[in-house]
């Protein structure tokens, strides 16, 4: 399985290296267009086609992580909370046999509890 996985990482490389290839030719990017520029401020940037595609792609993919893990958030409080109630209720029951068997043989304990 891991060499599958090795097989398909150099694929998407060479996928990725041929895109970047292909696409060098040098794009500018604007903030804000020229028309509406005032006062002669030129936010603007020339940067090769590919690396503007993979920094949208790469920002799309953190934003997608982001807003799925804000949307699990109530799943995770769910079991967190669920699991801070379920070590209560252990070390209440844990307690309570404690309380039982007081000075009790072990033994019999066992037996008891199995039965």
């Amino acid at each position: 399985m891991r060499y599958i996985a090795y097989i398909f990482y150099g694929i998407v490389f060479f996928t990725l290296v041929l895109v970047a290839t292909a696409n060098r030719k040098m794009a500018e990017l604007s903030l804000v267009p020229r028309e509406f520029s005032f006062f002669d401020l030129d936010f603007s940037i020339s940067l090769p086609i590919y690396l503007i595609f993979f920094s949208g792609t790469l920002f799309g993919i953190l934003i997608g992580v982001f807003w799925e893990w804000l949307r699990e958030y109530k799943h995770r409080a769910k079991v967190l909370r669920q699991s801070r109630e379920l070590r209560r209720i252990e070390s209440e029951l844990t307690i309570l046999k404690d309380q039982k068997y007081k000075g009790r043989d072990e033994v019999l304990v066992l037996l008891d509890e199995t039965a």
